[in-house]
């Protein structure tokens, strides 16, 4: 179980991350698109949206800004290590990918990023 989240990320997986933060616009749009769809069903979604807010800050630094938004970048993907339709699995890869992208910024997600998280949230009805 534990092994497709610490093998390193294939050739393809990497360019479909590079790509997909290339076009911050179209990776904004499918972000909310995904988020709408299983908001309910990843514990995780207040962490997500959080760093989501932090990435998209004026305010953060570049070096945030570029772990952050790859995090979400393997979010987005439409294929992932673990298939996001799987129960109680699925979302496990992008997770541990988010936790990990979180510890090494550690303090840039902010109370108001979390906070706005919180209220997005509400508002799509988590």
């Amino acid at each position: 179980m534990s092994e497709p989240l610490t093998k390193p990320f294939t050739k393809a997986e990497m360019d479909a991350m590079r790509t997909a933060t290339r076009d911050e616009e179209g990776l904004k749009q499918r972000f909310w698109d995904k988020l709408r769809r299983v908001a309910g069903r990843i514990p995780f979604a207040e962490d997500l949206v959080a760093a989501f807010y932090c990435a998209t800050d004026p305010t953060t630094p570049n070096r945030v800004k570029l772990i952050l938004l790859g995090a979400i970048a393997y979010f987005v993907l439409p294929t992932d290590a673990v298939a996001d339709f799987l129960p109680l699995m699925g979302f496990a890869d992008d997770a541990a990918i988010l936790a990990a992208a979180i510890a090494q910024v550690a303090g840039a997600i902010r109370d108001d990023h979390r906070e706005k998280a919180r209220k997005t949230l509400s508002d799509i009805g988590k």
